[in-house]
């Protein structure tokens, strides 16, 4: 862990809340973003974010200051993420709502790359609907959100071994389904 985030950890643990909210800032937009992407909905994943810094909050004290901040409370979300989707789970979306693809469009962006850029979600949406869960979240994590093969195993719980193979597993449907659908995607056909 950072300085800055060890520091304002111990600030929020001796009392001074406001230590807070510059702490969890940075990751603000990246936990929605996964949020969204877990949950394909702006609503829900608004609830999953916002419990999950309600568990960080309250967790805290419980936090280890020599792991990595960053791991932890993307921890909370893929769990609160689960919570949430098992609960929802009757109620799922098929595919993403407009409000979910407004929030992942920058501001400012022309209608041609705004609509290449749903076309892109609307694919990954699709490719994303092979996967099962856990493969789900890892292809998130791993290549969505860049984490290495330690980070997501410590997010997910699980060993460095678990994640390569559902991340070998995703990308291998992922494949299948881009060759049987969007042959157009692939260079060289393959």
């Amino acid at each position: 862990m950072n300085d800055r985030e060890k520091t304002l950890v111990e600030r929020v643990l001796n009392g001074d809340l406001a230590a807070f909210e510059p702490l969890v800032t940075p990751y603000r937009k990246p936990l929605l973003g996964l949020a969204c992407r877990i949950t394909r909905n702006s609503e829900d994943a608004k609830e999953v974010a916002q419990e999950t810094f309600l568990r960080a909050f309250k967790y805290l004290k419980s936090f280890d200051i020599e792991k990595e901040f960053k791991s932890w409370i993307f921890q909370i979300l893929v769990r609160a993420a689960r919570n949430y989707r098992h609960k929802q789970s009757k109620y799922e979306v098929l595919a993403m709502s407009e409000p979910a693809k407004a929030m992942a469009i920058a501001p400012g962006q022309d209608p041609e790359r705004r609509h290449d850029g749903d076309e892109i979600r609307s694919r990954l949406s699709d490719c994303l609907d092979t996967l099962t869960p856990r493969e789900k979240e890892v292809f998130l994590l791993r290549d969505i959100e860049d984490m290495n093969i330690r980070e997501s195993a410590r997010v997910l719980g699980c060993s460095a071994v678990s994640v390569r193979v559902h991340l070998s597993a995703a990308r291998k449907k992922i494949r299948v389904r881009i060759k049987e659908r969007y042959p157009e995607l692939l260079e060289d056909g393959r």
